[in-house]
């Protein structure tokens, strides 16, 4: 159980938000496979972009029980109170900062996890941010600007002076990106620096691995990102495996598919007909991944230009007969 304000996380099994990824309709799907925290996708303190549709859609609350968290991300101290409080009046019960992002676009604006480089402008966001809305705030970092420069501890320490209730951590740096393996020893030493909950984020597969990592950092729960892609049963996986319960079995493929389909449809409804058969293809491309005749499917469907030919598609690939479509 892991307390964030007033809300309680009973499953300790965190959704990496992913910009373009974890939209209402993923998230919805990763609540009903049994993940316990979903925060949106990271949304731009520019309250200008608020009147944009792609804006829109990622403030949207998802169909689900799970609390309503949005992720925000900027520079400014002032820029981010407002988006901060905006979000709330827009519904918001929980807001997360984004410093951990590695994208050059975000970067190069000094947002994202280009900030852990400026621990006196991290400390003046957080400030304002938590000043301004009566909701918990939560923080997503890296361990550092660079592997000769891994500050996480000293940031950690910060946000938790600052008022932030829950820390989430990915296990490399900006520099990193998302090369190499994630490393948890500056987690571990974060879980031992401070006393609000860190939540372990990197490289999380499995719900073995979900469970050495929760072992080697004392972390209050774990964070799962691109490993959840086309795979949202990984949570109610990795839920068993913490409790020490058997592993579930995998979904059969009719399962598969149904879940699919009703993301699909969650796409098609969300952002209309044009945008949403296009942001579909690289979804229905995560679900198809390792299943015989997945790269001839792929490129059929990937030049359907309606939802009706692409449900219809979909339905037809995870009906066909085991041995068909089963893994090579």
């Amino acid at each position: 159980m892991i307390e964030i304000g007033t809300h309680v996380v009973d499953i300790p099994v965190f959704l990496a938000p992913m910009a373009g990824v974890t939209d209402r309709p993923f998230r919805d799907a990763c609540a009903k496979a049994g993940v316990g925290y979903a925060a949106s996708e990271m949304i731009s303190s520019d309250t200008l972009l608020y009147a944009t549709a792609k804006t829109r859609h990622r403030i949207v609350r998802a169909d689900n029980d799970l609390p309503h968290a949005v992720q925000i991300a900027g520079a400014e101290p002032e820029a981010m109170a407002d988006a901060a409080a905006l979000n709330v009046a827009h519904g918001a019960q929980i807001i997360d900062i984004n410093m951990g992002c590695p994208a050059k676009k975000v970067c190069n604006r000094q947002a994202g996890s280009a900030l852990l480089a400026y621990p006196d402008q991290v400390r003046d966001i957080l400030r304002a941010v938590v000043a301004r809305v009566d909701v918990p705030v939560t923080l997503k970092i890296r361990t550092g600007p660079t592997p000769e420069s891994r500050n996480g501890v000293d940031i950690a320490r910060l946000a938790e002076r600052e008022g932030i209730a829950c820390l989430a951590v990915h296990g490399r740096t900006r520099s990193d990106r998302f090369k190499g393996q994630a490393e948890y020893d500056t987690i571990a030493a974060i879980v031992d620096a401070v006393s609000i909950p860190v939540i372990a984020n990197g490289d999380i597969t499995s719900g073995d691995q979900a469970r050495q990592v929760m072992h080697q950092t004392g972390a209050a729960g774990v964070m799962v990102g691109r490993a959840a892609q086309g795979n949202p049963w990984i949570f109610g996986e990795i839920t068993a495996a913490l409790r020490g319960e058997p592993v579930p079995l995998p979904p059969s493929l009719e399962q598969v598919g149904a879940t699919l389909l009703t993301q699909l449809e969650g796409c098609h409804q969300l952002y209309g007909e044009y945008r949403g058969v296009r942001i579909a293809r690289k979804h229905i491309a995560w679900y198809c991944k390792g299943l015989k005749h997945a790269a001839a499917f792929r490129e059929t469907i990937n030049k359907v230009e309606n939802s009706v030919d692409q449900l219809r598609l979909v339905e037809d690939f995870f009906s066909r007969p085991a041995q068909f479509v089963a893994a090579a």
